[in-house]
């Protein structure tokens, strides 16, 4: 089992983008390890968990779970049908956590008119309570930098943000649209400006998505953005 030390190391030994995302853990006191192909990133407070981001041969991704899996908290984060694989060569049993959904794209995409990034986030935790109060990201925690929004006048109707960015994923999340101001596709435009901005920056954008929120799924789709199951993978009680 090899010890990688840098993001850079990471970076040379991996190309998945929840990986490289994971790794910007290792400037905080994060750590991560290559084995039989497999690579897992411990990342101690990355978007309100402490994390253990894998990707893969199942068997190399077996050995890191056994090695380095456990820990109070700790949430052993993978593709969906790798868990699966994964699970069936643990000599003690795990059980799946809830899954969601990891999208990414790269490239390259149009600016929409009419949104720009905030200057003030106060009306932003209003806006979140009405229409997404179960968002990961809200303004002033830990990893949340900058929200962009749509304003009617002087009313903020749609707004995301960018969180938990690292060198080269920039990372979205927090998007709400007002529900009196649904179905007029102003979550397409604020997601479209805030996708646009990461990608400018960081050349890959990614973010979570609940997997039954087919409506956000198909807006991410829409905007490029490519879809795929993950979970965690829990010791079983």
């Amino acid at each position: 089992m090899r010890r990688l030390r840098t993001t850079a190391d990471v970076h040379d030994t991996c190309a998945d983008p929840l990986i490289r995302w994971a790794a910007q853990a290792l400037a905080s006191g994060g750590a991560a390890w290559e084995h039989r192909g497999a690579v897992g990133v411990h990342a101690p407070s990355l978007a309100r968990r402490r994390r253990l981001a894998l990707a893969g041969p199942a068997e190399g991704v077996a050995s890191l779970l056994a090695a380095h899996g456990r820990g109070v908290s700790l949430r052993p984060l993978m593709e969906r049908p790798l868990a699966l694989e994964v699970s069936s060569l643990m000599p003690t049993p795990w059980v799946e956590d809830k899954p969601f959904g990891w999208m990414d794209r790269s490239g390259s995409l149009d600016l929409p008119p009419d949104v720009s990034w905030l200057s003030s986030v106060d009306d932003v935790p209003p806006l979140l309570h009405a229409a997404n109060p179960e968002s990961w990201a809200w303004p002033g925690e830990l990893g949340v930098r900058r929200w962009a929004g749509v304003r009617d006048g002087s009313t903020l109707v749609a707004t995301a943000a960018e969180a938990w960015s690292s060198v080269d994923v920039g990372f979205m999340m927090g998007v709400a649209v007002h529900p009196t101001y649904a179905g007029r596709g102003l979550g397409q435009r604020v997601c479209q400006f805030v996708t646009s901005s990461l990608l400018s920056l960081y050349g890959t954008c990614a973010l979570f998505v609940e997997n039954y929120n087919a409506p956000a799924i198909a807006v991410y789709r829409k905007l490029g953005f490519a879809y795929r199951d993950v979970v965690t993978l829990l010791p079983a009680a």
